[in-house]
């Protein structure tokens, strides 16, 4: 029986987080013909200023979500699953995570941003309640921003 647990990320994290993100970020490559932004981050500089939280099954780092408070919300910077652990609910778990810290925190809003060709994701968001707010010209493609308004406790 596998089971599955989330921990706040610590420094001597920083590798494993750059690495997972790598893994699972490569297979848009081709798609969009540039390595996706998160894959080009310095994530010891990220980790300064930016809210780690790890997702495991059994001992296995297997997922991530990276977040941060900004404009009034929280911002979710990345979420990354590797790639042999996709399709099993870890993304929405993850995504269920942030909603949970927002909550707890107080802050009435999700943001996300993601590239328009990541139809797949764009598809998970809408369907968690995720709107597109705007779409803009980003690092040569479009950048879809999306949100999530939170209900009141």
């Amino acid at each position: 029986m596998n089971t599955v647990h989330i921990r706040r990320a610590q420094a001597y994290d920083v590798v494993a987080i750059a690495t997972l993100t790598h893994a699972a970020y490569s297979k848009w490559v081709p798609i969009i013909g540039r390595e996706p932004l998160p894959m080009k981050v310095d994530y010891a500089e990220a980790f300064k200023v930016h809210r780690f939280d790890l997702l495991y099954e059994n001992d296995a780092l297997v997922a991530l979500i990276e977040t941060v408070e900004k404009n009034g919300g929280l911002l979710i910077e990345n979420v990354a699953v590797r790639p042999a652990f996709q399709k099993r609910g870890y993304g929405r778990m993850l995504l269920a995570h942030a909603e949970e810290l927002a909550t707890s925190q107080g802050l009435p809003v999700i943001r996300l941003y993601t590239n328009s060709k990541f139809e797949e994701n764009i598809a998970l968001y809408k369907a968690l309640g995720y709107n597109v707010c705007h779409e803009e010209p980003a690092n040569g493609g479009i950048a879809v921003h999306m949100e999530k308004v939170m209900k009141a406790a």
